[in-house]
């Protein structure tokens, strides 16, 4: 009798419960907490949404405020993190910063080992408000520029815009960005928010958890796919070279960057959305050959995938978008943590509040009844 084959990277397999988020992969749809992300990217800010998933409830205007005043009191970042950064090599991926600094501000936070439900909601907070002030901060240390502060009673949007460029976003980027955090808020358990259960199984604290999911979200796999979206378009070059290279990367075997998700066998709701989001970002700037270049790509190469459910994934469109911003490739994957981080945040305390430990099984198939030999005996 053949032996039955075993999910391979736990596909399929239901770990836990969670009450955050739902994908209907064959659908093509998204939820939070019960709301479709269109609606939410049509009617909410990234702060309600945080609020949303951290408390099942979108939030009134009171408690809207007391969130504001939180994330701005959090968003300044200690002098001695801003050393730490000036300390490391300029060519150090903002990735890697990422982790390093997260990992710092964990020695800086006052309840860094207290588990309580209250304690970890604060540090949620205050990681939402530093993760993008980090990303920022860094990208003007690397280049040799001063840090300036935030601006308060300003979104999440506003202030990395503002912080990135030095200049005044103007409200279609703000609000461009605004719904781009939205969708990557949170995605059920994939690879990096698995990690940060992982992590907050043992028990360790919640900045250790979010130090395991930003490595993990670090990997061309998962996260690290927008870049290299980006760096398909830029091989291209331009529109009308576009079909012609995807046929050769069809006909050498080569992958496509920005196709394909484990889950959806139908468009990426986030992807239909992104993809509005750049062709007007092409529209209002003029410059339409990245928007052109990636459709022209999704219409080559679909034909070739569609019969096995292949379609666009949120990588696909969200380059071409984070580019017309005047966003650098290697932030791509940052802004993906920045929003991130609240969805594994209220994927932690959700697995602080109903722990146990992960610790999967393995079938073992390496030799047996091995012989010890002395040193001089071995081959």
């Amino acid at each position: 009798m053949a032996k039955a084959k075993k999910p391979s990277g736990l596909e399929d397999v239901v770990v836990c419960e969670q009450d955050i988020c739902y994908i209907d992969g064959k659908r093509g749809q998204l939820v939070y907490r019960g709301y479709d992300i269109d609606d939410l990217c049509e009617h909410s800010t990234f702060e309600e949404v945080a609020y949303l998933l951290w408390h099942g409830k979108l939030p009134n205007r009171a408690e809207l405020a007391e969130l504001v005043n939180i994330l701005d009191r959090a968003m300044s970042l200690p002098p001695a993190v801003v050393d730490l950064m000036r300390m490391l090599p300029a060519d150090t991926h903002p990735m890697r910063a990422l982790s390093a600094v997260v990992s710092a501000m964990g020695a800086f936070e006052p309840t860094a080992d207290d588990l309580s439900p209250e304690a970890n909601q604060l540090k949620a907070i205050r990681l939402t408000a530093q993760l993008p002030m980090i990303t920022t901060t860094w990208h003007n240390v690397r280049r040799g520029l001063p840090v300036t502060a935030p601006s308060l009673s300003k979104s999440v949007a506003y202030n990395f815009l503002k912080m990135l460029t030095g200049q005044e976003p103007d409200d279609y980027a703000v609000r461009t960005f605004d719904v781009a955090l939205i969708l990557h808020a949170d995605h059920e358990l994939n690879a990096s928010t698995f990690s940060g259960r992982v992590t907050a199984g043992t028990l360790s604290d919640l900045h250790s958890a979010v130090v395991s999911a930003i490595n993990t979200l670090k990997g061309p796999l998962h996260g690290g796919a927008n870049e290299a979206v980006m760096k398909m378009l830029r091989a291209i070059g331009e529109p009308e070279k576009a079909e012609q290279y995807v046929h050769d990367l069809v006909a050498n075997k080569q992958k496509v960057m920005g196709f394909g998700h484990r889950v959806y066998k139908a468009k990426d709701p986030r992807a239909v959305i992104l993809e509005e989001m750049s062709e007007e970002l092409a529209r209002r700037s003029g410059d339409t050959k990245w928007f052109e270049m990636s459709r022209i790509v999704e219409r080559t190469f679909q034909p070739y995938v569609a019969a096995k459910g292949v379609y666009p994934n949120v990588d696909f469109y969200s380059a071409s978008t984070y580019h017309m911003m005047g966003i650098p490739d290697d932030l791509f994957t940052p802004i993906f943590a920045c929003s991130r981080i609240v969805g594994w945040t209220a994927h932690i305390i959700s697995q602080y509040a109903n722990n146990r430990i992960f610790r999967p099984s393995s079938d073992y198939n390496g030799p047996m009844n091995q012989k010890w030999a002395p040193l001089d005996q071995r081959d």
